[in-house]
């Protein structure tokens, strides 16, 4: 393995931290910040976009944007952008070189990834764009293939990877005049409990919101009908909720909050969304712990986001009521924080994922189990 910087050892800043009833919290600990992609390095001018997940053998994986020539997202000015991949095999202490995925050719992008574990059959997917030259949310015409939405899978705890799945017809509707862009995540695809392989995604032109799911482990797959209201929304992530249903979180462009919906038939239709976290325009991280891992009699849903004002100060919050409330937030790094994703990890620890000071690193931070059943013991609802 290799070691990628030195830790950067901040304190759990709970002592200075408010919980929501204006009370200091109590608690204090330690966390370690790996740094795990660096600006510059591997011949990219920046690497952005992460997406985190634990493998059945307990590896971590650790996915990103590796952006050739500038900051610009796909299709933008002269842009390439390869998918790529570091592991790790000691719970995210150090990681491995880098391996590149997909370089789908000069100037095309490789770009948005969204990752899932089978528990099933232990096969490792990860879904994400092939952008054409140029081509790009706005560009990309209707009915041809300048954007793809593919799937490739692994076996071996992401060591090897198949050749890419075309999911673009299921995923769009190639008839339809106005829908240039069918877009997964980036983050949040999950299994529900009993088997089904979902992926949040997003449409464009008309901002729609919905997912695609598999009933087979991936051999066929669906699309599910739109989230109602015509809210402008994208970058959307899916968590289980404790009594079966789903959740979507959804980054709204242009407002003060988040968007929520809940599906109530495994993520065939949705309800009308609701106003979720108050957050600037940025793509946030919705995972679930399971009441084995946190400790409690229930489950509990682990959100991370900017603190603001804008893209700065990364926090946590948890609800244990399945996303009505969430309470003691934290503030896991005071310095600028954009993108995150999280992942939980077989000992019940909790890993984040995220973009850091102002892009040029992508950093990892575990967070243990015994920290989060702490904070969890002392949770008070806003």
């Amino acid at each position: 393995m290799v070691e990628l910087g030195m830790y950067v050892v901040l304190g759990w800043l709970a002592a200075e931290a408010d919980t929501p009833s204006g009370k200091p919290a109590a608690a204090s600990a330690v966390l370690k910040h790996v740094d795990v992609f660096h600006a510059g390095q591997d011949g990219y001018f920046a690497y952005r976009i992460p997406a985190i997940e634990a493998a059945a053998d307990g590896s971590l994986l650790a996915f990103a944007e590796a952006r050739k020539h500038n900051l610009n997202d796909p299709g933008f000015g002269k842009q390439d952008i390869d998918l790529v991949l570091k592991r790790s095999e000691d719970g995210g202490v150090t990681w491995s070189a880098m391996k590149v995925i997909e370089d789908p050719g000069e100037l095309w992008s490789a770009a948005n990834p969204a990752t899932v574990l089978d528990r099933t059959n232990k096969r490792l997917w990860v879904f994400y764009l092939r952008c054409r030259p140029e081509r790009n949310t706005h560009t990309a015409r209707p009915g041809t293939d300048d954007v793809l939405l593919l799937a490739r899978w692994s076996d071996d705890h992401g060591r090897t990877w198949s050749d890419p799945m075309d999911l673009t017809s299921v995923a769009r509707d190639m008839k339809d005049p106005h829908w240039r862009i069918t877009v997964p995540g980036p983050g949040g695809a999950i299994q529900d409990r009993q088997g089904r392989l979902l992926v949040p995604c997003w449409k464009y032109e008309g901002w729609q919101n919905f997912a695609i799911y598999s009933d087979d482990h991936g051999r066929t797959w669906r699309r599910s009908e739109f989230v109602p209201g015509g809210k402008e929304g994208d970058e959307n992530q899916l968590v289980e909720l404790s009594d079966g249903n789903l959740m979507m979180d959804i980054r709204q462009s242009k407002g003060p909050h988040r968007w929520r919906t809940v599906s109530r038939d495994r993520g065939q239709t949705w309800s009308q969304p609701q106003p979720g976290h108050q957050v600037t325009p940025v793509a946030c991280a919705i995972e679930r712990l399971p009441r084995s891992a946190s400790g409690r009699e229930q489950d509990l849903l682990i959100w991370t986001g900017p603190k603001g004002p804008g893209r700065h100060t990364l926090i946590l919050q948890l609800s244990s009521d399945d996303g009505k409330t969430f309470g003691q937030e934290r503030i896991l790094a005071a310095e600028p924080a954009a993108y995150s994703d999280l992942t939980v990890l077989p000992d019940g620890s909790v890993g984040v994922l995220w973009e850091r000071d102002n892009y040029k690193k992508i950093t990892f931070t575990r967070l243990q189990r015994e920290m989060i059943a702490n904070l969890a013991s002392g949770d008070k609802q806003q």
